[in-house]
């Protein structure tokens, strides 16, 4: 059953690199009790007593169900119960998951913070009734999540849906090797479709400096090589979403994170798509998220439910 269902608010933990936001989803779907802390950079202990100290909080201003989700960067190994491929790199390697469950005395979910996008989305926000969702964030650094009727899909190597680390599709000869991944390959996807990736291009291409939001506007005043750079991101991207396309044929993809803000990507990426995607037309809908930042923090409070076993 769902939150909405069960009749007992739900606790939601989203884990950041630079803050904490903890929040109650109620059984209406709607997130009350909303803080935020800063995180203990570099300081593990410190980040777990900062996620307990949340609970406390929470719990304290309204009755909740006494389990808790926690959207991470990163994903628990299946393997070996440690946190994997977290930029929060004081996290890598620790047993998080189980971590938590013991200091707060109670039982502890935890998903990516993609997959946690993407089960909010999926759930009552953009994609609400689609059978076949990928959630997609696209800011510093480019996640993705996937559920199917409901289900949050994780896979036995809990990496569903991490597109960003595969290669730019059908690279241009000046794409390539394409630039240096802190996963150590080249040209991953990340590189390139990223906030960061944008701003790296746009500086390769012009010698200025301008981040991805800056470029953005800059197009939007008529400056001609911003609008190239704008122009080389959107058929990367697409080129990156038609390969999703063309394994998953999604219903709807949701476009999250700050580049997601970008409003001519939904005007101008389906179109391209369908060049790259291996049919005669496109009925996946590309679609900007109902709940924005907040579907991190909804999708962890939602980890309890039946949807997402």
């Amino acid at each position: 059953m769902s939150a909405r269902q069960s009749g007992l608010a739900r606790i939601g933990i989203d884990l950041g690199g630079t803050k904490i936001e903890g929040a109650v989803l109620t059984p209406a779907g709607e997130l009350t009790h909303r803080h935020r802390l800063p995180t203990p950079r570099h300081d593990y202990a410190g980040t777990l007593a900062r996620i307990a100290e949340l609970v406390d909080t929470l719990a304290r201003a309204t009755p909740c169900d006494e389990r808790i989700g926690v959207g991470t960067p990163g994903a628990i190994s299946p393997f070996d119960g440690r946190l994997r491929n977290a930029n929060s790199v004081w996290l890598n390697g620790r047993t998080l998951q189980a971590d938590l469950a013991a200091k707060l005395g109670q039982p502890v979910r935890t998903a990516n913070d993609a997959d946690c996008f993407a089960l909010s989305e999926a759930t009552d926000g953009a994609a609400a009734g689609a059978a076949s969702v990928f959630g997609v964030i696209i800011g510093t650094g480019t996640g993705g999540g996937i559920v199917v009727h409901g289900r949050l899909l994780q896979g036995p190597n809990a990496i569903a849906g991490e597109w960003g680390h595969n290669s730019l599709p059908w690279p241009e000869p000046e794409e390539l090797p394409g630039p240096p991944c802190y996963c150590g390959r080249r040209g991953c996807i990340e590189t390139f479709c990223s906030g960061p990736g944008l701003a790296a291009d746009f500086t390769a291409a012009t010698d200025r400096h301008l981040d991805a939001a800056a470029i953005a506007a800059a197009a939007d005043r008529g400056d001609a090589e911003a609008e190239a750079a704008l122009q080389r991101h959107e058929r990367r991207l697409a080129r990156a979403l038609a390969s999703i396309v063309n394994v998953l044929d999604p219903e709807v993809i949701v476009l999250g994170g700050g580049l997601s803000k970008l409003g001519r990507l939904y005007r101008t990426l389906p179109p391209l798509v369908a060049e790259y995607a291996f049919s005669d037309g496109l009925a996946t809908r590309i679609l900007p998220p109902r709940f924005g930042d907040s579907s991190g923090v909804r999708g962890a409070a939602m980890l309890w439910t039946d949807g997402a076993d």
